[in-house]
């Protein structure tokens, strides 16, 4: 069925306290959503920032960004008071996330609500923490040894507890009990809230798209507790790591830094982290989205130390192989294919055999310097794929509009009949929207027509992603009906 949705970080909903967060921000934005027509919302992880505040680099692949815990649901739960946490002053503009600020103030807010906590337990708070202690034991631990370590990589840690040897691991697991349970509880309230967001958004017909990214990061608790998974040294550091390979946007490539698994002891393993990873994800979203699709065919591993990604090469991955077994042990489940970026026949069959839908970029078609652009010219798009006109690594649409090379824009604006009586973001929105495409997502600040000031992310850099904020009121009744007309226009509703 034809559809469309938002991409809109919970990050980046309108809040007075610094950032988005799940509570009465997040179900406007949801009745906007169901108002305007649309059937998903689309989200970034939801896992806790690590550096470069990425989502993408997180401390965990399974827990939930303490950060989006809604203080104003806390306090309706008697866990704080208004005056502990209204008049703090969060050092941002409405449209932008200070992260900084937030780590050094957030922090002893959510301490007291906790200790207000641990006095008077939920009742089913043993239960979460049974059911989820598959990887919140790790993570509550983890997070207790970096705080006591100042913050540094687990690599810098003192030996025993770096080695995770036993016995240092039980002193550890004693000497830090109660900020131990500090991150549990924390946990436990993010789930609480996230469990009432999804049911509120899902009551309004609405499904939450979810990303996987496909790599941990180094300075995370699945790289430090299960180091076996990774290819890594003697002392644990890796031996190469993950990036993608220059191209006509990037000379020197992409260096992301994750570790790399090791394909070939998970095989033997089953690929038991996987299938429990892919399993639990989708528990939490009802549809998943798989970051770098194209890394399981073969991935681009680049000697560690190296400062560019000029170095790499290609090194071959479990391909199909790893999505059977998967598939064999919990069932066909609603996946996302990202499967941008350099494609070759062996990609494309793998897409083809797992059976998900690709993704397409309509920026891309009028782009240049990808040597592949009219794969993406919206004439080619299958049912089976969801379009685009950008996603968060992506310029927004105005913003591309005023960015791209000028011959490509000039090519767009004919190819497209753009104009600016329409609206440049409008008539690449009305561009997607008629294609075949079964599913069109368009990020939020392409609705707002805004421009390059307002997005999301720049891959290859590091200082102002994943901050900016819609501000206060601008999911509007007038530009639902609007959004709403479209959907009924093109029958995506």
């Amino acid at each position: 069925m034809r559809s469309n949705g938002i991409l809109m970080h919970i990050s980046s909903l309108p809040s007075p306290h610094g950032i988005g967060s799940m509570g009465k921000p997040a179900r406007e934005f949801a009745d906007f959503l169901a108002d305007a027509g649309q059937k998903y919302w689309q989200i970034l992880p939801v896992c806790p920032t690590g550096y470069g505040d990425s989502p993408y680099q997180s401390f965990s692949t399974n827990a939930g960004n303490p950060y989006f815990i809604d203080l104003d649901e806390l306090k309706n739960d008697g866990l704080l008071l208004a005056e502990e946490y209204e008049n703090i002053d969060w050092e941002s503009a409405a449209d932008d996330v200070n992260y900084g600020v937030l780590y050094n103030k957030r922090y002893p807010v959510l301490k007291l609500a906790v200790e207000r906590f641990v006095k008077n337990p939920a009742e089913d708070y043993e239960a979460f923490c049974q059911e989820n202690a598959f990887w919140l034991d790790d993570y509550a631990l983890f997070m207790a040894l970096k705080n006591a370590f100042g913050g540094v990589s687990w690599h810098n840690w003192e030996q025993g507890i770096r080695n995770r040897e036993e016995a240092a691991i039980a002193k550890a697991k004693a000497d830090y009990r109660e900020d131990i349970a500090f991150w549990k509880v924390l946990q436990y309230l993010f789930f609480k809230q996230w469990k009432q967001l999804r049911e509120y958004v899902n009551g309004k017909g609405i499904k939450f798209i979810g990303d996987l990214p496909i790599y941990v990061s180094l300075d995370g608790v699945d790289a430090w507790s299960q180091p076996q998974l990774f290819q890594l040294d003697e002392n644990r550091y890796p031996v190469e790591v993950a990036g993608c390979p220059p191209d006509g946007f990037s000379a020197d490539g992409q260096l992301w830094g994750n570790p790399l698994y090791d394909w070939d002891y998970m095989e033997k393993d089953g690929y038991s982290w996987w299938i429990k990873r892919i399993e639990y994800l989708c528990s939490v979203y009802d549809v998943l989205r798989i970051d770098h699709f194209r890394g399981f065919e073969s991935y681009y591993a680049i000697p560690y130390g190296d400062t560019t990604a000029k170095n790499g090469y290609w090194k071959q991955g479990p391909s199909i192989k790893l999505f059977k077994a998967i598939e064999e042990k919990i069932g066909r489940q609603p996946i996302i294919a990202e499967d941008l970026g350099y494609l070759t026949p062996e990609v494309k069959q793998m897409l083809d055999d797992s059976g998900f839908p690709g993704m397409k970029v309509l920026e891309f078609g009028f782009d240049t310097r990808d040597a592949n652009s009219a794969e993406y010219l919206p004439y080619k798009y299958p049912v089976n794929c969801v379009a685009y006109v950008g996603t968060h690594d992506n310029d927004t649409a105005m913003g591309w509009m005023e960015t791209a090379y000028a011959d490509d824009i000039v090519l767009a604006k004919e190819y497209l009949c753009l104009n600016e009586e329409e609206g440049y973001n409008w008539g690449l929105m009305r561009s997607l929207w008629i294609t075949a495409a079964d599913t069109t997502i368009i990020q939020a600040q392409d609705i707002l027509g805004l421009g390059s000031e307002s997005r999301m992310n720049t891959p290859s850099s590091v200082g102002k992603n994943w901050r900016w904020r819609a501000l206060p009121g601008v999911f509007t009744k007038e530009l639902a009906a609007k959004l709403r007309h479209k959907m009924e226009l093109y029958a995506r509703i």
